[in-house]
């Protein structure tokens, strides 16, 4: 049985990005295993934060593989996301990879899959994961509604995710860049 996790949310306005993410580790349909997984975290130097989703030990095969790519690239995001996609699709082993990323850093927000695709969303704000769609909603309506903050806007469509999805949390990570 497979476990996956997850919901990540990222919200860029300004000079500030923030990528947040719940807690939980969901196996199969029914049984949460964990409460407080860390999903978010910090790389190159503090300069880029990366989300992950999907099956968790596909998720830190894909977050290893693009920490390596950030360091061959000296940080560059863009160059950074293309070549890490270009690898996922084309290798044997890493195509068949259940995840996806969001990545950011003080320029770009970037969502990677493994189907190939890199994809900056459009008003900045983009959710992956099993609740995703559900905080990516959230997250834009508060996003046109009222005058919260990035930060504020993650840690809300977060909540309001986790009201809703039984495979999303209220246990926060939250990473701003």
């Amino acid at each position: 049985m497979n476990m996956h996790a997850t919901t990540i949310v990222a919200v860029k306005q300004g000079n500030q990005t923030v990528i947040a993410g719940d807690g939980q580790v969901t196996m199969g349909q029914s049984i949460v295993l964990k409460n407080n997984a860390v999903k978010v975290r910090r790389m190159y130097n503090d300069k880029v934060v990366v989300g992950f989703a999907g099956s968790v030990a596909d998720a830190f095969t894909l977050s290893a593989r693009f920490e390596e790519m950030l360091q061959k690239f000296s940080g560059n995001l863009l160059r950074s996301a293309v070549e890490l996609a270009q690898s996922w699709r084309g290798d044997r082993y890493l195509r068949n990879l259940e995840a996806m990323m969001l990545v950011a850093d003080k320029e770009k927000l970037l969502i990677i899959s493994g189907d190939g695709n890199v994809i900056e969303p459009e008003k900045g704000i983009a959710a992956i994961g099993s609740g995703g769609n559900y905080a990516l909603a959230a997250a834009k309506a508060l996003a046109a509604n009222t005058k919260m903050d990035a930060k504020q806007i993650a840690e809300q469509a977060l909540k309001i995710a986790g009201d809703i999805c039984v495979f999303t949390n209220s246990s926060i990570t939250l990473e701003v860049v």
